[in-house]
């Protein structure tokens, strides 16, 4: 029986071989394509279909918090549906609540608001976020004896406002408006702390926003967990 000579442990190990190479670089092209393509699907899902907020203000307590992370469904108002009274929307206020913007790229909007959603930066300054109280043909007045909103003759049931100054915040503001069509008059739910169709009387359009300013429909708290739920939409 003949033994087998130890390896000797001075040899060099033995070197890739000449295909390892070009495989290594195969691979990583491979993972950055995939990447791309993920990046790419991730704009498109949020530039057409879900993209995530961050609440900046506390105009909309206490149906959203400062820094809720909301998730808005941008399908909502397609295919002929409309904003109807008691959505809570994001729109864009260039022109009615906001100055004229920048002309930024929509997709660098889509990304800029995607990134503060995920707490890095700030999102747009021109995007809104209130509740529909009337739509296109309805007459909103402020207040009744109690300090209701009344639309159309009729006192609104807002049990989500936030206590402190709701009616008293409203009645402060008399208004009596009738909503042109494919326009919105929208408020926050902290009428106390909110800055929205009250206070843009003198603004084109007369504190109303254009129905194809809207980007979509608040449909999700998503962050902080303890807040994961459903939103509610629609008059108390």
């Amino acid at each position: 029986m003949t033994d087998t000579p130890a390896p000797d442990e001075s040899d060099p190990a033995p070197g890739p071989t000449p295909a390892a190479a070009p495989a290594r670089r195969f691979g990583l092209r491979r993972s950055a394509l995939w990447a791309a393509v993920a990046l790419v699907l991730f704009l498109l899902v949020n530039a057409f279909a879900v993209q995530p907020y961050r609440i900046a203000s506390g105009s909309m307590e206490p149906t959203l918090r400062v820094e809720d992370r909301v998730l808005v469904n941008k399908l909502a108002y397609r295919f002929g549906n409309h904003p109807e009274r008691g959505d809570v929307v994001v729109f864009d206020g260039t022109g009615t609540f906001a100055a004229d913007g920048t002309g930024e790229h929509p997709l660098a909007r889509v990304l800029r608001t995607t990134v503060a959603a995920v707490g890095v930066g700030e999102p747009p300054g021109n995007d809104f976020v209130k509740r529909v109280v009337g739509v296109g043909g309805d007459r909103v007045t402020c207040c009744d004896e109690q300090g209701r909103i009344e639309v159309n003759g009729e006192p609104l049931t807002e049990d989500y406002l936030h206590p402190e100054g709701g009616p008293e915040r409203a009645s402060a503001v008399p208004f009596d408006i009738v909503v042109a069509e494919g326009r919105l008059w929208v408020m926050g739910d902290h009428r106390a702390a909110s800055r929205d169709s009250r206070d843009h009387l003198g603004r084109p359009g007369g504190g109303t926003v254009p129905v194809e300013d809207v980007i979509g429909r608040v449909e999700w708290t998503g962050w902080p967990p303890s807040r994961w739920s459903a939103l509610r939409n629609g008059h108390g």
